[in-house]
C-alpha cells in the first residue's frame, strides 16, 4: 500500500517516524499526494543531495508530472514566475544578478543593524505584557524589518506584506485567494520600482530598477517577480525558523545555555538540521530516465526530496538524533544544495544566531506559557514553524 505523504510527527521538534523507517528500508518509494499522483519519495541523503544536483530533474512546476504542494500551487511559478521555478541558463542568469548582494561580506555587514534591531524589540517585548506572543513581537519582525530595509520596502507597510505572504504559500487556501495575494504584492512592488526609476535610491530595489531594468537586463516582470521572491523569502522562512527554534530551546533548556554564552557558529547549523522547516520536501519533475540507487525514474515523473530526514541520516551524521552545537563537518541540506542552494543563507544564519543570543541573554528566564503540546505548530503549511508562541519571564 502506498503511503499518503506527508505522514503525521509524533513529535512537534522531528520529522514523522514514518519517514525513518522508509529511509531504513525502502529509500526511494512510491507515496501518494493530495491529488493521488504518485510521485517518488526520496529519505536517504546522498538520494537526496543527489537529485538536487542533477539538472535532469526540473523544478518548473508547470511541466507535467511536476509534484504540486497542494491545488493553488498546480501549474504555477512560485512568486509570479521568479527564478527559483526555472531551470538551467535562464535561473543561473537572473540568480548572478544578485549574488553579490548576499556574499558573506556583504551580510556581514549588516550584523550591527540586525543587533540594533533585535535589541529594541526586546526593549518592547520586556516593557510589554506577559505572557508574550514571541512570534509577533520577535521572531517575525526581526526578519521583516531587516529585508524591508535591504530591499528599501516600508516597514510600515509590513501588515500588508506580511499578510500577502501567508496567503501566497497557504495551499490550503483556495487557487483564487493564493493568486490575488501574489497579484497584490507585485502592484504593490511594482510601484515600488517604478518610483525608483524616477527616484534613484541605494537600496536593493534601486539598484534592481537602475542596473538591470534601466538596461534592459532584466524584464519589468522579471524585477517584480525577483522582488515579490525576495521580500517573501526573506522573513517569513527566518521568522518560523526562529519561532521553531526558541521553542526547541525553551524546551530543552539545557541546549539554551549554549546560546546564553558564547555559542559557536555551528550551534546554528545544527538547529537547521534537525528543524529543518521545508517539511513538504523540495519538489522535483524527471526531464530524462534516471537511475538512482537501483531504481529507475522515468522522465515525467515526480520526485519529493525530503530533506528533513535526509538531514538526520545516519549515513551521514554521526549519532543523527542528538544534539551537537559543535558539529563539523555538518553538510545538512536545509537550505537545498547545488544550483538552487537558497541564495539567503548566509542572511538566515546570522539573523538566527543574533535573535537567539540576543533573546535568551536578554531574558534568561524566558519559558514557554503553555505546555508544548498546546503550541499551534504549523502541521498543514509548508514553511513548518509555529504561528503563535506564548512566552512569559521571571
Amino acid at each position: 500500500m502506498t503511503d499518503a505523504f506527508p505522514p503525521p510527527r509524533a513529535c512537534p521538534y522531528a520529522p514523522p517516524p514514518r519517514l525513518a523507517e522508509l529511509r531504513r528500508d525502502a529509500p526511494i518509494s512510491r507515496v501518494r499526494i493530495w491529488d493521488g499522483s504518485t510521485p517518488w519519495l526520496l529519505t536517504r541523503y546522498a538520494d537526496v543531495r543527489a537529485v538536487l544536483a542533477d539538472r535532469r530533474f526540473s523544478v518548473d512546476p508547470t511541466r507535467p508530472g511536476y509534484p504540486a504542494r497542494g491545488p493553488a500551487s498546480r501549474g504555477r511559478r512560485t512568486g509570479r514566475g521568479s527564478f527559483i521555478s526555472m531551470d538551467g541558463l535562464e535561473h543561473a542568469r537572473l540568480r548572478r544578478m544578485l549574488i553579490a548582494e548576499f556574499t558573506v561580506r556583504r551580510v556581514e555587514a549588516l550584523r550591527p543593524a540586525i543587533e540594533r534591531t533585535a535589541a529594541e524589540l526586546l526593549d518592547d517585548l520586556a516593557a510589554g505584557p506577559r505572557p508574550a506572543d514571541l512570534v509577533a513581537g520577535y521572531a517575525l519582525p526581526l526578519p521583516s524589518i531587516v529585508i524591508s530595509e535591504l530591499l528599501g520596502v516600508p516597514y510600515e507597510d509590513h501588515a500588508f506584506f506580511e499578510e500577502r505572504a501567508r496567503a501566497m504559500l497557504d495551499d490550503s487556501a483556495g487557487g483564487g485567494a493564493n493568486r490575488a495575494a501574489t497579484a497584490e504584492l507585485a502592484r504593490y512592488l511594482g510601484t515600488l520600482l517604478q518610483r525608483r526609476s524616477a527616484h534613484p535610491t541605494d537600496d536593493l530595489l534601486g539598484r534592481l530598477s537602475a542596473e538591470q531594468v534601466a538596461t534592459g537586463a532584466l524584464s519589468r516582470s522579471d524585477a517584480v517577480a525577483t522582488a515579490i521572491l525576495l521580500l517573501v523569502a526573506g522573513h517569513e522562512t527566518t521568522a518560523n525558523q526562529i519561532a521553531l527554534s526558541t521553542a526547541f530551546l525553551l524546551d530543552n533548556p539545557e541546549h539554551a545555555e549554549v546560546f546564553r554564552g558564547d555559542a559557536p557558529a555551528t550551534a546554528v547549523d545544527e538547529l537547521l538540521r534537525l528543524l529543518t522547516i521545508t517539511h513538504f520536501g523540495r519538489r522535483r519533475v524527471a526531464t530524462a530516465d534516471v537511475e538512482l540507487g537501483g531504481v529507475t525514474i522515468r522522465a515525467g515523473e515526480g520526485v519529493i526530496a525530503a530533506a528533513d530526514i535526509a538531514n538526520r541520516d545516519p549515513g551521514e551524521f554521526a549519532d543523527p538524533e542528538a544534539v551537537d552545537f559543535g558539529r563539523s563537518p555538518n553538510h545538512h541540506l536545509a537550505f537545498g544544495h547545488g544550483e538552487h542552494l537558497c541564495l539567503g543563507h548566509h542572511l538566515a544564519r546570522l539573523e538566527l544566531r543574533v535573535a537567539l543570543t540576543a533573546l535568551l541573554r536578554r531574558l534568561p528566564r524566558l519559558r514557554l506559557a503553555v505546555p508544548t503540546g498546546e503550541l499551534p505548530f504549523r502541521h498543514a503549511h509548508p514553511i513548518y514553524g509555529i504561528d503563535r508562541l506564548p512566552v512569559t519571564w521571571d
